[in-house]
């Protein structure tokens, strides 16, 4: 075990940290910096200027550059004896939490899955219909209005004004 004391404003806390966990803390930090980085790379190969602003690539771009920026502090931290989750319990989440988050990752799926034969609008109309009773919203009326401006307003924005392509689905939708 490996124990650091820290202190804040005269407290003194003692907290044990094994070699294992910091091991693993450093081989996660150094493969999304990894991971960032070649994301960096593959977007600046996009462009990152068009004729109208922003290339395909600039977005992608920065994100991957402060993610490999973020990841290297954090590894630097951790080499020189710190822990990222320094002090921090873990915390599962509790069953209700867990089926949340199972529900998420399905809709998810389910989603991607039925983009193309649905369309854009049906499929983020019920993704986001289903996604605010799993969590937890029980107002049919809020759950109408949320879902219908995020399926066909979204759409709206950025297929007619941005022009961006989006799938339309076997229906017209």
């Amino acid at each position: 075990m490996i124990y650091s004391v820290t202190s804040e404003h005269g407290d003194v806390a003692v907290t044990a940290v094994s070699g294992s966990h910091r091991i693993v803390e450093r081989i996660v930090l150094g493969c999304l910096g990894v991971l960032f980085a070649a994301m960096a790379a593959t977007a600046y190969g996009y462009g990152l200027k068009d004729r109208l602003g922003p290339g395909s690539g600039f977005f992608p771009f920065w994100l991957g550059l402060i993610g490999a920026v973020l990841s290297v502090s954090l590894l630097v931290l951790s080499v020189r004896g710190g822990s990222v989750g320094e002090g921090g319990e873990v915390a599962w989440p509790d069953r209700a939490g867990a089926v949340r988050a199972i529900t998420l990752l399905a809709g998810l799926v389910a989603a991607a899955l039925a983009l193309e034969p649905l369309g854009f609008r049906l499929t983020a109309f019920a993704f986001t219909s289903l996604l605010l009773v799993a969590l937890g919203v029980r107002r049919p009326v809020v759950i109408a209005l949320f879902a219908l401006i995020s399926g066909f307003g979204l759409f709206h924005v950025f297929y007619y004004w941005l022009k961006v392509p989006l799938p339309i689905g076997a229906l017209g939708f």
